[in-house]
């Protein structure tokens, strides 16, 4: 049987993984308070994700403050979908 995503199977990773496969992109914001996630943590765990290629991050500013975007890659899609599947053979769906 295949293995699972390591990446894909940290409870917080998984969360904010789930969040942007519906929506075009989300902002920090919205992804800390849809996880319950710490700043520290979840801004420890996009990097791990933008690292692996899974999801992009653009950062910038509206007026003085600043604001981070995130959006799933095709790679980051491809990845969460294989995870998806490999979970329902586990499941024998």
């Amino acid at each position: 049987m295949k293995e699972l995503d390591p990446l894909l199977h940290s409870q917080l990773r998984l969360a904010v993984m789930s969040v942007l496969m519906n929506l075009a992109e989300a902002d920090f914001v919205y992804l800390k308070e849809k996880t319950g996630a710490t700043a520290g943590n979840l801004s420890v765990q996009l990097d791990k994700l933008a690292a692996a290629g899974y999801i992009e991050v653009k950062k910038g500013f509206v007026g003085k403050k600043t604001r981070t975007l995130c959006r799933v890659t095709a790679a980051g899609r491809r990845a969460f979908e294989e995870y998806v599947e490999t979970l329902k053979e586990y499941l024998n769906m």
